[in-house]
């Protein structure tokens, strides 16, 4: 079942200015190995953080480096979390994240689908949904 779905655009050129205003946004940001990406690359994946918040309903207190993006051997993006990501997720019954990424023209967008078995949806101790 889908829980949540989410998505974002980011103007590069724009997110590259505000990266070099402030140079600690990237370790605010981006987990350890993403940090040498080229800035096409950190723009999508700081989309696909975004669009991972929307899917989580914006919980408060995120912590963006608890969400990253790999790699498979070939080359699809696979959303990967721990700490407060991963409890909000689990806490939402989420157990399957889909996202897809893309830059091209100035602009960096992802997609993000979470999918699960939400937690108020099941049983209570009679066997009556919540």
């Amino acid at each position: 079942m889908i829980i949540g779905t989410g998505i974002d655009v980011v103007d590069i050129q724009r997110f590259e200015r505000q990266l070099e205003r402030t140079p600690r946004l990237i370790e605010r940001l981006f987990a350890p190995s993403e940090r040498e990406l080229p800035v096409q690359s950190l723009a999508a994946r700081f989309a696909a953080k975004e669009a991972t918040a929307k899917a989580l309903k914006a919980p408060p207190g995120m912590i963006w480096q608890h969400c990253w993006i790999e790699k498979t051997k070939w080359g699809a993006p696979v959303l990967r979390m721990e700490g407060t990501v991963a409890a909000e997720a689990a806490k939402q019954g989420i157990d399957r994240w889909h996202l897809s990424m893309s830059h091209d023209g100035g602009m960096a967008m992802a997609y993000v689908v979470a999918e699960g078995f939400p937690v108020d949806a099941l049983p209570d101790a009679q066997g009556e949904s919540a």
